[in-house]
């Protein structure tokens, strides 16, 4: 916990004068005074958009000061003293990092996106500031090829290693006049970047699809029927029924709605998301930020900017994604192809004179799941009421790590009331940490499920620093008294953003440089994609999945159905993905800049790699938030590189046992409690014995 800062009444004045834009004084900012909570928690409640930017910069300037003690330290640079000091430095900052960056995604109220620009610059600057202070780089260099260096532990030297490359892969050894150039081009791209997720966050609350004919309802079930008429209330369309571009809306209609046209009008708008020539629009955006990011690879000595990302991650070369994406491509485009002929089939036996579009596939491929194995998704929903999933993670986690989970139902900060709050304890009743759970879609949230942090694992003295975590899901609101039920890949996303969220709060080392999920971007994704795979196992479902009105559990016949639809769909879900992680990657494999229309550069390379006309990637790229402003550029692959890895760790589990208390110890110790203390891939070794394979990928999709 943050010490109180006490101010002198000069210092105080300086300060008063210099952030008088802010109309308040540091004094009253609740950022910078110590956070009297339960738990130590933000103050969620007493926390304004107008206290960012204040509490901000005079943070900065206390971190300027710690840095230039740092450099000005007469004794001869070592581990402790600059290392271990720079680890420490700056605290303050990063607290108000992560409040910011969270609460803008979970919570991006007008007040925070209007200061969003100016966080994000005055953050990009600051961060120059030190990546690019060449006195400072030189003790670190010095400690780096000392003989200290060498009898360092290995979380010790993970740490030196990682300030390192830090410092050299931002560019701390370029000429004066390319540092500026760098500066130049750090600062357009986080203008850019904010101005995309603006945009996205625009565009997609803009449209509603508004219906006032129910028979234009026919084929929806009632639950969503019901979600539909609440999201017309809000709206004041009281007696019409709305659905949007969010996901939990859209999928549900694109999958049962009976009129094609509607199904077309409102795909048609989630796919020209930031691709229709207004205010919202994004193609000169990616333009301009895929020419920078050339640019910069450039300065840094790279030819081009997926070499630069890649250089500092697991799979090290460009040649080495492509070989993994294109291995499962060549295996997935011609199952989805079979995927097409036989809903093609079924709009033919209907006596429709129509080709399938990708408008279709949704509707079409539930139709097609079920006459091939009699099974309906809604039939799967009434099982997966959320409060019951939710209860199926605890008891996963509780069953693998011995991890307890209790509400906390007193008056506690939340960042959004929606929230839930969890105490998490380890089995000898240890404090792990705070967990918020954060399900519902707004207006003010980005799309999509993750998890967040509010404060990270580490331990600065004799104290360990537990973590406050988020998980923020997208699921529709219930509906009156309706409850909450999940598809099955909402329940899949629960799961998985509990395993990141296992990341952070088993964590287990010193720096928090490199605690919890802070490790290389193609191996975060193991402790996530790994949980979902129990979500689905019969064991494990007939202890959660329970119908929401009789709590009588799924029954087999209904387990044996869903066990054998797994592969069911799995070539277009492999096909939208991995196009997507293709044209990723093709856009950062360019190595000049240029002037490039966005859309027939993403057509031309679709229909080179032979992208069917009736899949959409994942991710157009107006809307591809993951690489423009989600930190996933050149690395949408991570997922997939991912999937190799907890494929074949979790064989080891159906070998020894689901719970087996060995392995998941194992798993805990060598995995998740590490964070990036070690090379990611000795880590994985030491759970496995073995380097991983791609076949139970390959097998676990269906494409063998």
């Amino acid at each position: 916990m943050s010490k109180k800062i006490v101010l002198s009444a000069s210092v105080l004045m300086i300060l008063v004068l210099t952030n008088c834009r802010h109309e308040m004084s540091i004094a009253d900012n609740p950022l910078l005074s110590e956070f009297d909570t339960p738990y130590g928690v933000p103050p969620f409640d007493k926390i304004k958009p107008k206290h960012f930017l204040p509490a901000f910069e005079y943070a900065i300037e206390r971190h300027n000061k710690e840095i230039d003690s740092i450099v000005s330290n007469e004794e001869a640079p070592s581990f402790e003293n600059t290392i271990v000091a720079l680890d420490r430095s700056g605290r303050r900052v990063r607290d108000i990092s992560y409040i910011f960056f969270s609460l803008k995604s979970a919570n991006g109220t007008e007040g925070m996106q209007a200061i969003s620009a100016d966080f994000e610059s005055t953050y990009t600057e600051h961060t120059d500031n030190m990546n690019l202070n060449s006195e400072l780089f030189k003790r670190i260099e010095s400690v780096y090829n000392s003989e200290e260096a060498g009898n360092l532990t290995t979380e010790e030297y993970s740490l030196l290693d990682k300030y390192y490359k830090q410092f050299v892969r931002n560019g701390v050894n370029l000429p004066d006049e390319e540092k500026e150039k760098l500066r130049d081009i750090n600062q357009r791209l986080s203008e850019l970047t904010v101005q995309f997720d603006q945009n996205l966050l625009k565009e997609t609350n803009r449209y509603r699809l508004v219906i006032d004919d129910k028979s234009d309802l026919a084929g929806l079930s009632e639950d969503i029927i019901k979600t539909a008429a609440l999201t017309a209330d809000e709206s004041s369309l009281n007696g019409k029924y709305v659905f949007s571009t969010h996901k939990p809306s859209m999928i549900p209609f694109l999958q049962y709605a009976d009129n094609r046209e509607l199904r077309k009008q409102l795909y048609e708008a989630y796919t020209l998301r930031g691709d229709n020539n207004n205010e919202y629009d994004n193609k000169q955006i990616i333009k301009e930020i895929t020419n920078l990011r050339i640019e910069k690879a450039h300065l840094l000595g790279f030819s081009a900017y997926a070499d630069y990302e890649l250089d500092d991650r697991m799979a090290k070369t460009s040649e080495n994604v492509y070989k993994v994406l294109n291995r499962v491509w060549e295996a997935s485009l011609p199952v989805a192809v079979h995927e097409r002929e036989q809903m093609q089939a079924i709009i033919d036996n209907e006596g429709k004179d129509f080709k399938l579009a990708s408008y279709d596939w949704w509707y079409y491929a539930e139709k097609l799941r079920k006459q091939e194995y009699d099974l309906d998704e809604n039939e799967l929903k009434v099982y997966f009421e959320l409060n019951n999933v939710r209860d199926g993670v605890f008891y996963v986690t509780g069953q693998l790590f011995g991890l307890t989970f209790e509400k906390i139902k007193t008056e506690i900060p939340k960042p959004h009331p929606d929230a839930e709050v969890y105490e998490v304890k380890d089995s000898d009743g240890a404090f792990q940490g705070i967990l918020y759970l954060d399900y519902y879609t707004r207006s003010t949230k980005s799309q999509g499920a993750w998890c967040g942090i509010y404060r990270k694992q580490y331990i600065p003295d004799e104290n360990d620093v537990r973590p406050v975590v988020t998980i923020v899901c997208n699921f529709s609101k219930p509906a009156g008294d309706n409850p909450v039920l999940l598809s099955l890949d909402e329940t899949l996303t629960l799961f998985h953003e509990f395993g990141h969220g296992l990341h952070q709060l088993l964590s287990d080392v010193k720096y928090e440089n490199i605690s919890g999920s802070s490790v290389k971007r193609d191996f975060v994704e193991l402790p996530s994609q790994i949980m979902e795979n129990w979500a689905v196992q019969p064991d494990v479902l007939k202890v959660y999945a329970k119908h929401y009105k009789t709590q009588e559990t799924m029954p087999e016949e209904l387990i044996r159905k869903m066990q054998n639809s797994r592969y069911f769909n799995q070539g277009f879900a492999t096909v939208e993905y991995v196009a997507a992680s293709l044209l990723d990657m093709n856009y950062h494999s360019l190595e000049k800049p240029s002037e490039f229309d966005v859309n027939a550069f993403e057509k031309e390379y679709l229909s080179e790699i032979g992208l069917i006309p009736e899949i959409v990637p994942r991710y157009r790229s107006t809307y591809f938030k993951h690489i423009w402003s989600g930190g996933y550029q050149a690395g949408y692959y991570s997922y997939l590189w991912a999937e190799v890895l907890e494929k074949d760790a979790f064989e080891a589990f159906l070998e020894k046992g689901l719970f087996d208390q060995e392995l998941a110890r194992s798993f805990r110790t060598e995995i998740l409690e590490k964070g990036g203390s070690d090379d990611p891939m000795k880590m994985y070794i030491r759970f496995t014995g073995r380097e991983p394979d791609i076949e139970p990928l390959l097998r676990g999709r269906g494409l063998l």
